[in-house]
């Protein structure tokens, strides 16, 4: 009787890969965007290679471009994973929230924005503000994305107390960003003066929550009107 080899060490009997093989492979596309974002916000965009995300994510850089064919790609995901899957998520949140616009607007900016200010997400920010301009692509792609998605729903959200009495009348553009401005400043704080030891510092949970508290404020009916 013909003596039959084992099967590689990477493939089963009945051909297939192994579950741990399997999951590895599954994991990938996320280990890439994690190592890419922590590369693109320490050296800058421009300046990070393909190669060296591809080193710290553990493949090579063949197997990068497997799964994103330009490092404008990778840096598309990497937005859409880590603030454009936000977005859509606090969408469903607005559409079946039965509460005030009020507690609306502490759940998503309060309690959103802190988990976005602790997590690597937040280093985003200072990506596009700092080097979108040299890359008009993602300029078009993060606005379509990132910045009239996130308008939108807040502009809803405004909408929704001013039509219930809750909020006066106010112009709802320029509302949305004095919400958002400075929640996106103090992120980029924390990735640019915030990374060095300097003895400035801004405590950025605490700002966020006092923030919101002062613009809802000012928002809500009976406040006086400052113009």
């Amino acid at each position: 009787m013909p003596h039959r080899s084992a099967p590689p060490a990477d493939e089963l009997a009945d051909g297939s890969e192994p579950l741990q093989r399997r999951r590895r492979k599954e994991a990938r596309p996320q280990e890439l965007l994690d190592a890419a974002l922590a590369l693109f916000v320490e050296k800058g965009f421009a300046a990070a290679r393909a190669e060296e995300v591809a080193q710290r994510a553990g493949v090579s850089k063949g197997t990068l471009y497997l799964y994103f064919p330009s490092k404008e790609e990778l840096l598309k995901a990497v937005i859409t994973q880590n603030l454009g899957s936000r977005i859509v998520a606090g969408a469903e949140l607005v559409a079946a929230h039965p509460g005030t616009a009020t507690e609306l607007l502490n759940v998503i900016l309060v309690d959103w924005w802190t988990q976005l200010y602790d997590s690597p997400a937040a280093g985003v920010f200072k990506l596009v503000i700092t080097e979108v301009r040299n890359f008009p692509e993602i300029a078009g792609f993060y606005l379509r994305e990132v910045v009239q998605p996130a308008h939108d729903l807040l502009g809803a959200v405004l909408r929704r107390g001013i039509a219930a009495g809750e909020f006066r009348d106010v112009p709802i553009d320029h509302a949305v960003h004095s919400l958002v401005l400075p929640l996106i400043m103090v992120c980029l704080h924390r990735h640019s003066l915030g990374a060095c030891q300097v003895d400035w510092q801004i405590e950025g949970r605490d700002f966020i929550g006092q923030h919101v508290q002062l613009v809802l404020a000012g928002l809500r009916a009976g406040a006086p009107n400052p113009a």
